[in-house]
Protein backbone atom coordinates (compact mmCIF):
# COMPACT_ATOMS: atom_id res chain seq x y z
CA UNK A 1 0.00 0.00 0.00
CA UNK A 2 2.67 2.19 0.64
CA UNK A 3 4.92 1.99 -2.21
CA UNK A 4 1.49 2.40 -4.30
CA UNK A 5 0.92 5.65 -2.70
CA UNK A 6 4.72 6.67 -3.21
CA UNK A 7 4.19 5.43 -6.58
CA UNK A 8 1.15 8.00 -7.67
CA UNK A 9 2.61 10.77 -5.64
CA UNK A 10 5.96 10.57 -8.15
CA UNK A 11 3.77 10.19 -10.86
CA UNK A 12 1.64 12.97 -10.09
CA UNK A 13 4.41 15.32 -9.22
CA UNK A 14 6.23 13.96 -13.00
CA UNK A 15 3.30 15.11 -14.85
CA UNK A 16 2.23 17.67 -13.37
CA UNK A 17 6.28 19.27 -13.38
CA UNK A 18 6.44 17.66 -16.93
CA UNK A 19 3.42 19.15 -18.32
CA UNK A 20 4.60 23.14 -17.10
CA UNK A 21 7.57 22.56 -18.77
CA UNK A 22 6.10 21.39 -22.45
CA UNK A 23 3.53 23.92 -22.14
CA UNK A 24 6.04 26.98 -21.54
CA UNK A 25 8.10 25.78 -24.15
CA UNK A 26 4.92 25.42 -26.16
CA UNK A 27 4.33 29.13 -25.84
CA UNK A 28 8.06 30.43 -26.90
CA UNK A 29 6.95 28.12 -30.23
CA UNK A 30 3.81 30.37 -30.55
CA UNK A 31 5.75 33.97 -29.49
CA UNK A 32 8.51 32.67 -32.60
CA UNK A 33 5.70 32.05 -35.21
CA UNK A 34 4.23 35.59 -34.05
CA UNK A 35 7.74 36.69 -35.00
CA UNK A 36 8.52 35.24 -38.26
CA UNK A 37 4.73 36.59 -39.44
CA UNK A 38 5.43 40.01 -38.26
CA UNK A 39 8.69 40.01 -39.92
CA UNK A 40 6.79 38.41 -43.32
CA UNK A 41 4.46 41.31 -43.15
CA UNK A 42 7.68 43.91 -42.53
CA UNK A 43 7.17 44.89 -39.40
CA UNK A 44 10.30 44.51 -37.01
CA UNK A 45 9.32 46.86 -34.32
CA UNK A 46 5.60 45.79 -33.00
CA UNK A 47 4.87 43.59 -30.39
CA UNK A 48 3.66 40.20 -30.18
CA UNK A 49 0.87 39.91 -27.45
CA UNK A 50 1.34 37.31 -24.29
CA UNK A 51 0.44 34.12 -25.74
CA UNK A 52 -3.01 33.08 -24.52
CA UNK A 53 -4.27 29.61 -23.14
CA UNK A 54 -7.79 29.35 -24.08
CA UNK A 55 -8.28 25.81 -22.85
CA UNK A 56 -6.02 22.32 -22.29
CA UNK A 57 -5.18 21.88 -25.29
CA UNK A 58 -5.93 25.58 -26.91
CA UNK A 59 -3.75 29.14 -27.72
CA UNK A 60 -4.06 31.86 -29.37
CA UNK A 61 -1.78 34.35 -30.85
CA UNK A 62 -2.34 38.31 -30.93
CA UNK A 63 -0.62 40.99 -32.28
CA UNK A 64 -0.21 44.61 -31.16
CA UNK A 65 -0.69 45.98 -34.39
CA UNK A 66 -2.18 44.92 -37.98
CA UNK A 67 -0.34 42.67 -40.48
CA UNK A 68 -0.78 41.03 -43.56
CA UNK A 69 0.37 37.36 -44.59
CA UNK A 70 1.15 34.31 -47.15
CA UNK A 71 -1.49 31.80 -46.20
CA UNK A 72 1.83 29.74 -47.44
CA UNK A 73 4.21 31.00 -45.51
CA UNK A 74 2.18 30.78 -42.73
CA UNK A 75 1.42 27.01 -43.20
CA UNK A 76 4.77 26.51 -43.60
CA UNK A 77 6.22 28.04 -40.53
CA UNK A 78 3.73 26.27 -38.79
CA UNK A 79 4.96 23.62 -39.98
CA UNK A 80 8.12 23.24 -39.32
CA UNK A 81 8.28 25.10 -35.76
CA UNK A 82 5.86 22.92 -34.54
CA UNK A 83 7.28 19.70 -35.72
CA UNK A 84 10.06 21.04 -32.64
CA UNK A 85 7.47 19.93 -30.08
CA UNK A 86 7.70 16.13 -29.72
CA UNK A 87 3.64 15.78 -28.22
CA UNK A 88 2.04 17.66 -31.10
CA UNK A 89 0.38 15.43 -33.64
CA UNK A 90 -2.52 17.01 -35.31
CA UNK A 91 -3.49 20.67 -34.94
CA UNK A 92 -6.29 23.13 -36.62
CA UNK A 93 -5.46 26.61 -36.83
CA UNK A 94 -7.65 29.48 -37.58
CA UNK A 95 -6.86 33.43 -38.53
CA UNK A 96 -9.65 35.62 -37.35
CA UNK A 97 -10.54 39.05 -37.63
CA UNK A 98 -10.54 41.10 -34.73
CA UNK A 99 -13.54 43.30 -35.50
CA UNK A 100 -16.01 40.38 -35.80
CA UNK A 101 -13.97 36.90 -35.28
CA UNK A 102 -15.25 35.99 -38.92
CA UNK A 103 -12.84 33.21 -40.01
CA UNK A 104 -9.69 34.70 -42.62
CA UNK A 105 -8.45 32.01 -43.11
CA UNK A 106 -7.87 28.37 -41.70
CA UNK A 107 -5.82 24.88 -42.43
CA UNK A 108 -5.50 21.40 -40.70
CA UNK A 109 -2.08 19.99 -39.86
CA UNK A 110 -1.23 16.08 -39.09
CA UNK A 111 2.02 14.22 -38.96
CA UNK A 112 0.30 11.74 -41.63
CA UNK A 113 0.85 14.49 -44.24
CA UNK A 114 -2.04 13.18 -46.33
CA UNK A 115 -4.81 14.03 -43.71
CA UNK A 116 -3.35 17.71 -44.14
CA UNK A 117 -6.46 20.18 -45.31
CA UNK A 118 -4.80 23.19 -46.80
CA UNK A 119 -6.59 25.59 -49.43
CA UNK A 120 -5.85 29.05 -50.99
CA UNK A 121 -1.91 29.15 -50.66
CA UNK A 122 -1.40 31.46 -53.31
CA UNK A 123 -4.16 34.19 -52.43
CA UNK A 124 -1.99 36.94 -49.86
CA UNK A 125 -4.10 38.59 -47.20
CA UNK A 126 -5.01 41.95 -46.84
CA UNK A 127 -3.39 43.85 -44.07
CA UNK A 128 -5.80 44.01 -40.72
CA UNK A 129 -5.97 43.26 -37.48
CA UNK A 130 -5.45 39.53 -36.93
CA UNK A 131 -5.52 36.82 -34.06
CA UNK A 132 -4.69 32.90 -34.46
CA UNK A 133 -6.42 30.11 -32.67
CA UNK A 134 -4.27 26.71 -32.66
CA UNK A 135 -6.86 23.90 -31.28
CA UNK A 136 -4.14 21.06 -30.41
CA UNK A 137 -5.28 16.83 -30.41
CA UNK A 138 -4.18 15.26 -27.47
CA UNK A 139 -1.97 12.66 -27.68
CA UNK A 140 -2.59 9.43 -27.49
CA UNK A 141 0.23 8.81 -24.65
CA UNK A 142 -1.50 11.68 -22.79
CA UNK A 143 -4.79 10.12 -22.83
CA UNK A 144 -3.28 6.74 -21.69
CA UNK A 145 -1.37 8.22 -19.27
CA UNK A 146 -4.33 10.00 -17.74
CA UNK A 147 -6.54 7.18 -17.59
CA UNK A 148 -3.74 4.82 -16.25
CA UNK A 149 -3.07 7.78 -13.26
CA UNK A 150 -7.22 8.25 -12.26
CA UNK A 151 -7.65 4.37 -12.27
CA UNK A 152 -4.67 4.33 -9.62
CA UNK A 153 -6.07 6.89 -7.50
CA UNK A 154 -9.57 5.83 -7.70
CA UNK A 155 -8.03 2.55 -6.06
CA UNK A 156 -5.82 4.03 -3.83
CA UNK A 157 -8.59 6.27 -2.84
CA UNK A 158 -10.71 3.00 -1.62
CA UNK A 159 -7.94 1.56 -0.08
CA UNK A 160 -7.30 5.06 2.08
CA UNK A 161 -10.82 5.17 3.39
CA UNK A 162 -10.70 1.91 4.53
CA UNK A 163 -7.18 2.06 6.36
CA UNK A 164 -7.35 5.77 7.44
CA UNK A 165 -11.28 5.38 9.04
CA UNK A 166 -9.47 3.50 11.83
CA UNK A 167 -6.88 6.64 12.24
CA UNK A 168 -7.92 9.01 14.37
CA UNK A 169 -7.31 11.86 12.98
CA UNK A 170 -4.86 14.61 15.12
CA UNK A 171 -6.60 18.40 15.05
CA UNK A 172 -2.92 20.31 15.41
CA UNK A 173 -0.51 20.82 13.10
CA UNK A 174 3.33 19.34 13.81
CA UNK A 175 5.48 22.48 14.14
CA UNK A 176 8.67 22.81 12.18
CA UNK A 177 11.32 21.50 14.98
CA UNK A 178 9.42 17.71 15.41
CA UNK A 179 8.31 17.37 11.40
CA UNK A 180 10.74 18.36 8.39
CA UNK A 181 8.40 18.46 5.87
CA UNK A 182 6.06 21.48 8.10
CA UNK A 183 7.83 24.62 8.18
CA UNK A 184 6.38 27.65 9.86
CA UNK A 185 7.02 30.64 7.99
CA UNK A 186 6.00 34.35 9.44
CA UNK A 187 2.14 33.57 10.50
CA UNK A 188 1.90 31.03 7.50
CA UNK A 189 2.58 27.18 7.54
CA UNK A 190 4.11 25.60 5.05
CA UNK A 191 2.74 21.91 4.93
CA UNK A 192 5.59 20.38 2.25
CA UNK A 193 4.31 17.26 2.44
CA UNK A 194 0.72 17.94 1.18
CA UNK A 195 1.94 20.90 -1.13
CA UNK A 196 -0.33 23.82 1.17
CA UNK A 197 0.40 27.19 2.35
CA UNK A 198 -2.09 27.86 5.46
CA UNK A 199 -3.13 31.21 7.37
CA UNK A 200 -5.87 30.97 9.84
CA UNK A 201 -8.71 29.45 7.39
CA UNK A 202 -7.18 30.18 4.26
CA UNK A 203 -4.82 27.43 2.64
CA UNK A 204 -3.30 28.02 -0.88
CA UNK A 205 -2.51 24.79 -3.01
CA UNK A 206 1.00 24.66 -4.50
CA UNK A 207 2.45 22.79 -7.32
CA UNK A 208 5.27 19.84 -7.44
CA UNK A 209 7.89 22.43 -8.67
CA UNK A 210 6.75 25.12 -6.60
CA UNK A 211 6.92 23.06 -3.03
CA UNK A 212 10.35 22.23 -4.30
CA UNK A 213 11.38 25.38 -4.69
CA UNK A 214 9.90 26.83 -1.30
CA UNK A 215 11.26 24.09 0.44
CA UNK A 216 14.80 25.03 -0.49
CA UNK A 217 13.91 28.53 0.90
CA UNK A 218 12.51 27.11 3.78
CA UNK A 219 15.38 25.21 4.75
CA UNK A 220 17.47 28.53 4.52
CA UNK A 221 15.63 31.52 5.88
CA UNK A 222 17.13 35.34 5.15
CA UNK A 223 19.95 33.29 3.45
CA UNK A 224 20.97 34.10 -0.03
CA UNK A 225 20.13 31.30 -2.65
CA UNK A 226 22.27 30.71 -5.48
CA UNK A 227 20.07 31.22 -8.75
CA UNK A 228 22.33 28.51 -10.21
CA UNK A 229 21.83 26.04 -7.29
CA UNK A 230 18.21 26.48 -8.26
CA UNK A 231 18.29 25.73 -11.04
CA UNK A 232 20.40 22.41 -11.21
CA UNK A 233 18.52 21.10 -7.81
CA UNK A 234 14.95 21.90 -9.27
CA UNK A 235 15.40 21.31 -12.81
CA UNK A 236 18.74 19.37 -13.71
CA UNK A 237 17.36 15.76 -13.15
CA UNK A 238 15.15 16.32 -15.90
CA UNK A 239 18.19 16.51 -18.33
CA UNK A 240 17.26 20.17 -19.47
CA UNK A 241 17.56 23.89 -17.91
CA UNK A 242 16.05 26.53 -18.48
CA UNK A 243 16.22 30.05 -16.55
CA UNK A 244 12.57 31.58 -17.68
CA UNK A 245 11.44 28.98 -15.99
CA UNK A 246 12.77 30.06 -12.53
CA UNK A 247 11.48 33.67 -12.82
CA UNK A 248 8.02 32.35 -13.19
CA UNK A 249 8.07 29.81 -10.86
CA UNK A 250 9.70 32.31 -8.48
CA UNK A 251 6.83 34.95 -9.52
CA UNK A 252 3.83 32.64 -9.01
CA UNK A 253 5.34 31.64 -5.40
CA UNK A 254 5.67 35.42 -4.71
CA UNK A 255 1.94 35.89 -4.82
CA UNK A 256 0.51 32.92 -3.19
CA UNK A 257 2.88 34.33 -0.19
CA UNK A 258 0.79 37.71 0.03
CA UNK A 259 -0.83 35.49 2.69
CA UNK A 260 1.48 37.32 4.89
CA UNK A 261 2.81 40.67 3.98
CA UNK A 262 5.89 40.19 6.27
CA UNK A 263 7.16 37.33 3.67
CA UNK A 264 8.32 38.16 0.01
CA UNK A 265 11.56 36.61 -2.04
CA UNK A 266 13.80 39.26 -3.29
CA UNK A 267 16.16 39.30 -5.91
CA UNK A 268 19.46 39.40 -5.02
CA UNK A 269 21.58 41.28 -7.90
CA UNK A 270 24.14 39.13 -9.71
CA UNK A 271 23.31 36.03 -7.06
CA UNK A 272 19.74 34.96 -7.09
CA UNK A 273 17.33 35.16 -4.17
CA UNK A 274 16.06 35.22 -0.49
CA UNK A 275 13.16 34.29 1.50
CA UNK A 276 12.92 37.58 3.70
CA UNK A 277 11.01 36.87 6.87
CA UNK A 278 10.40 40.00 8.80
CA UNK A 279 9.46 39.47 12.67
Amino acid sequence: MLLLFMSAICVAFTTEDTDEFASARREVLFRRIGHELLLQSGDSVSRVLPIKKLAENEYQIAFEKGLTFQPDFLVDTFRGLLAKDPLISDYVVSVLNCANSSVAYGFSLSKNKKEDIVACIGRKQPKACYIINIKLKQTGINTVKTQYLLGGLSFLAVVGFIFFRRVKPTKNLPNSDQDTTTFTLGSVVFDAMNRKLLLNEKTVDLTGTETRVLLIFALSPNETIERTRLQKEIWEDEGVIVGRSLDMFISKLRKKLELDPNIKIVVIRGRGYKLEINS
